[in-house]
């Protein structure tokens, strides 16, 4: 009944954007907080940012912070990911994820999607 389906990914050259989207269904959207992780080959799974339930309050890791902006359009239930100044070190996979609060507790994720990928290379 969940369902978060991400859309956006793709190649970028280092320093270029993307634009990340999640299109969630299947709960009250603007209830939860929401988040993005990530996950590269041979590393473990990153929390990357979370957004609390109304957008008041936003969160990034420090790897991220500065070049990425975490929003959501409730009236739209999509979550969004901006990109900028992306680096090699940012190629992944993005998943969008709920949280199980509408506050964000990185360890509290009860659905994911199934994921878009990031490619930053020359």
């Amino acid at each position: 009944q969940v369902q978060l389906v991400e859309s956006g990914g793709g190649l970028a050259q280092p320093g270029g954007s993307l634009r990340l989207s999640c299109a969630a269904s299947g709960f009250n959207f603007s209830s939860y907080a929401m988040s993005w992780a990530r996950q590269a080959p041979g590393k473990g799974l990153e929390w990357v940012s979370g957004i609390y339930s109304d957008g008041s309050d936003t969160y990034y890791a420090d790897s991220v912070k500065g070049r990425f902006t975490i929003s959501r359009d409730n009236a739209k239930n999509t979550l969004y990911l901006q990109m900028d100044s992306l680096k090699p070190e940012d190629t992944a996979l993005y998943y969008c994820a709920k949280n199980e609060d509408p506050w964000v507790i990185r360890n509290r994720i009860d659905y994911w999607g199934q994921g878009t990928q990031v490619t930053v290379s020359l």
